[in-house]
């Protein structure tokens, strides 16, 4: 078929549907009174790469001295069917009469008619076919339109000067969105901005819904700024919100622009490469970008990219038409691009077929001289590169969850922080208000009381009453349970420290702090990472102790922070003969103090961490978890410039004037190191000798059998304590900043001392107390086993029935009798049977799952006991 100005283009369903108008052979030289519309339906074929005829379709009009043309075609939805359709409108003209006539195409080819219309003038200016189908078009200012259910041209209420998109608005309706002179109320309008928007640029937008003749606000399209300039626009999406039009577009203008639109309100502008742009379509492509096709009055087009922003990404010239739809069949949308060429006059010669991606064929290229597996390899790329696609896609889903469930245990955290700042200074705690956090917290809720941490809320549902009696936070305490409470900054350190009274620290085990800010910080978790120590110092300071919490490996740590709860009844006392009882323990937590000056002023509240010990009548300990308000501290940078807080030890004669807290601040700051000293041929002297001369250190007035190091470098501030057990034997204990400065010590050191001395490292913890300890734990551990395996036969025992079954009882009768007789043999025989059967049930017997996770629990917590002791020892 020969190409002509009549014909027509139009995609359907991965197709190019070719309109032509022409007349039979048979009547060409008669007197022209028959005249066809001719349909072709081609297809890609992907082998030869060129469009294929699939089928064809002729609809024949009466053409006696009349002109007929086909005025435009479009895919329409049919109201009858909800089925989409090509639609095509003719035009049949006689002398002054003019009749038009729309018909449906259906996928057998044949052409139904669907409404005609005669009008007294001919159609030119803003025709637009819609659903229905319906045809819209504007004549002298005015918009008409008549739909295939009442065959009736219709006039709108309204003057406009030109319609820019028609198309359908979820809870509307078709609704033309077209451009009208500004029309000013006589009265003041209430939206000001509205009033002068108008006033200034003399023309607005506005909307008119077809069926319910209802007119809608222009400004939830666009600005009327732009009615000036806009020439064509595409809605691309539209919703309600709380009775609320949303509505996203992409407009043309007549200064060379695509803007996009979000709610009435500019997201984004491009400039287009050519002048008088016409019309703008989208494609989805393979990739999931959304693409615009843009046409211009010159026969150009262009394709707009939206991503990070809209940029022009392709452009080509002399472009008859562009054509969107899924014509390759693998599932997304490709550009059609139909060029003009006048040396070839047959249909669909000079084609293009792209994605702006993988996808990209042409007319004039000879794909049988190229590689036999080019295609295949094309195809395998196209595959993999869709196949990592969906995966990324995925990556990205499983990202943006793990996402939000961070955020929503941030929130949790957060919330739990507040909580318990509300709850150790007695104050009412309230939820957020919103359901949809309840709900959140409490899933977090159900989940902490399910691994048996310890709520902080008002729980809903009632925990288990072996959870809810095993952690006490508002507990009974002395009135006066601590007699300071301090601060000290110590190089890039903030060190806090409580002194309890002997009499509450004789109760407790695993004391540590928390410092909690006290501002309500939404981005921030208010916890504050800190590491605590106890310091136990006497009035001779000959029995230092620094203890960490940190000190066991980072295995069983972990245990203990999953299993924060401790509900063993059967807990080995402690040794109170090794506990001094002068003196007072001074419990520290050391935090990085950088973090805090970017606040300026802060407030933290501090808290004790404890399990308090009740004694029990059989010479075992039950303990509880215990949390208490310790008071408050203030912080700011000013106080910290003034060296309020600064750490101050001074030479005074012979003597170091440090106060107690500087001591313990900077112990607390320190590594200890122990090392034990041994001389075989002669005394330790050069030791005392060595601290007081070389390292130039004074002893504390507080604690003379500490000294204090004043060399300048990096060993200044280290603290030396030195026991003589014998002449030849003694303990150094080293607290120092770092590794570093050990190491410049020792080797100090190692240039003062004989050659036949030997020094040696040793671990934490004598080991006579700790042979002690192991031997407590194992016990401890046993016990524990013993009372689970005493607890599950007595379960048994009231579960089964124990050689008894409705009420007979085999006769014991001795054995050697049983087996004279063929009777005997069978009673001795089911006898056995049945006690291998109530063996077999007493080994395998079903707990329920709490009292299972307690007994498990408890085996563990005796067992880590001892593990650490051994790691100790090791």
């Amino acid at each position: 078929m020969l190409l002509s100005e009549q014909d027509q283009f139009l995609s359907y369903n991965g197709e190019v549907l070719v309109f032509q108008l022409s007349r039979p052979k048979r009547a060409e030289e008669a007197d022209d009174k028959t005249m066809n519309l001719c349909v072709r339906r081609m297809a890609f074929n992907r082998d030869t790469k060129l469009f294929v005829q699939k089928s064809s379709g002729v609809f024949s009009m009466g053409a006696s001295h009349s002109e007929i043309d086909v005025i435009c075609c479009s895919c329409t939805t049919d109201s009858r069917t909800g089925i989409i359709l090509p639609c095509i409108l003719m035009k049949k003209k006689k002398r002054n009469n003019v009749k038009y006539f729309l018909l449906l195409l259906h996928s057998s080819n044949q052409f139904e008619p669907s409404f005609y219309f005669k009008l007294d003038y001919e159609l030119k200016e803003d025709i637009r076919l819609f659903a229905g189908p319906s045809l819209l078009w504007r004549h002298a200012n005015k918009l008409f339109y008549i739909s295939s259910n009442t065959c009736v041209v219709q006039s709108a209420p309204v003057q406009l000067s030109s319609v820019v998109w028609t198309g359908e608005i979820v809870g509307e309706g078709s609704v033309v969105l077209g451009i009208r002179t500004a029309c000013l109320p006589e009265a003041e309008d209430p939206d000001g901005f509205s009033v002068s928007d108008r006033a200034i640029w003399g023309s607005e937008f506005f909307g008119y819904a077809v069926e319910t003749q209802k007119m809608l606000t222009g400004t939830c399209f666009m600005p009327h700024a732009y009615s000036r300039v806009v020439s064509s626009v595409y809605v691309c999406k539209s919703e309600r919100l709380k009775k609320q039009l949303r509505i996203s577009l992409v407009a043309i203008t007549h200064k060379k622009q695509l803007i996009w639109f979000q709610n009435g309100v500019p997201k984004g502008v491009c400039e287009l490469p050519y002048e008088k742009p016409c019309s703008v379509k989208p494609a989805l492509t393979s990739s999931s970008d959304l693409l615009f096709v843009v046409s211009f009055a010159s026969g150009n087009s262009c394709v707009v990219q939206r991503r990070d922003r809209l940029q022009v990404t392709s452009k080509w010239q002399k472009v008859k038409c562009v054509l969107v739809d899924d014509f390759i069949g693998s599932g997304s949308e490709q550009l059609l691009l139909l060029f003009k060429d006048d040396s070839n006059t047959d249909v669909l010669s000079t084609f293009k077929i792209t994605d702006l991606g993988e996808v990209n064929y042409a007319s004039g290229i000879n794909y049988k001289h190229d590689v036999p597996a080019a295609e295949g390899l094309q195809e395998n790329g196209l595959l993999t590169v869709r196949a990592l696609e969906t995966r990324l896609q995925a990556g990205w889903t499983s990202v943006r969850e793990l996402q939000q469930h961070l955020g929503l245990q941030k929130r949790v955290i957060l919330e739990s922080c507040r909580a318990l700042i509300d709850l150790v200074e007695e104050r009412t705690h309230i939820l957020p208000k919103s359901k949809e956090n309840q709900c959140l917290y409490l899933i977090y809720l159900k989940f902490f009381c399910k691994e048996g941490l310890v709520s902080l809320w008002d729980d809903v549902e009632n925990p288990a009453d072996s959870l809810s009696k095993e952690t006490s936070l508002t507990p009974n305490v002395p009135e006066h349970f601590t007699e300071e409470l301090w601060q000290r900054v110590v190089g890039d350190s903030l060190v806090v420290g409580v002194k309890l009274t002997e009499s509450f620290y004789l109760s407790l085990s695993d004391v540590s702090l928390s410092l909690v800010m006290d501002q309500d910080f939404s981005s921030i978790s208010p916890i504050i990472k800190c590491q605590s120590k106890i310091i136990k110092l006497n009035k001779a300071f000959s029995t230092l102790a620094v203890s960490s919490s940190q000190i066991e490996p980072p295995p069983k740590k972990i245990k203990l922070d999953m299993h924060s709860r401790n509900d063993l009844k059967n807990e080995f006392p402690k040794r109170s003969s090794r506990i001094q009882v002068d003196g007072a323990k001074t419990v520290t937590a050391v935090t990085s103090l950088s973090p805090l000056l970017a606040f300026h002023h802060v407030c933290c509240i501090v808290l004790l961490h404890a399990r308090k010990q009740n004694q029990q009548n059989d010479s075992l300990q039950q303990s509880k978890n215990i949390t208490v308000l310790c008071g408050k501290i203030f912080l700011s940078l000013e106080d910290i410039s003034n060296g309020r807080y600064s750490v101050k030890m001074l030479r005074d004669n012979s003597y170091c004037t440090g106060s107690m807290e500087d001591i313990l601040a900077v112990l607390a700051v320190s590594v200890r190191f122990s090392f034990q000293i041994v001389s075989c041929d002669c005394t330790l002297t050069p030791v005392s000798s060595w601290l007081l001369g070389e390292m130039e250190c004074t002893p504390f007035k507080e604690c003379q059998d500490n000294v204090f190091c004043h060399k300048a470098g990096n060993v200044h501030g280290t603290i030396f304590n030195w026991a003589l057990k014998n002449p030849f034997e003694g303990i150094l204990t080293v607290f120092c900043r770092n590794l570093t400065v050990l190491f410049q010590c020792l080797h100090s050191l190692a240039r003062a001392l004989p050659p036949s001395c030997g020094v040696k490292l040793l671990r934490s913890g004598s080991k006579g107390v700790l042979f002690e300890q192991l031997a407590l734990a194992l016990e401890k551990e046993m016990l524990t086993l013993k009372n689970s395996l005493f607890f599950k036969e007595t379960k048994a025992e009231n579960s089964l029935t124990w050689g008894n079954e409705s009420g007979k009882k085999i006769n014991n009768a001795p054995l050697a009798s049983l087996l004279d007789t063929e009777e005997g043999v069978q009673q001795f025989r089911k006898k056995l049977q049945k006690e291998r059967e109530e063996s077999v049930r007493s080994m395998n017997q079903i707990i329920n799952g709490a009292l299972y996770q307690k007994i498990a629990f408890k085996i563990a917590e005796a067992q880590l006991s001892s593990d650490m002791i051994v790691w100790r020892l090791a």
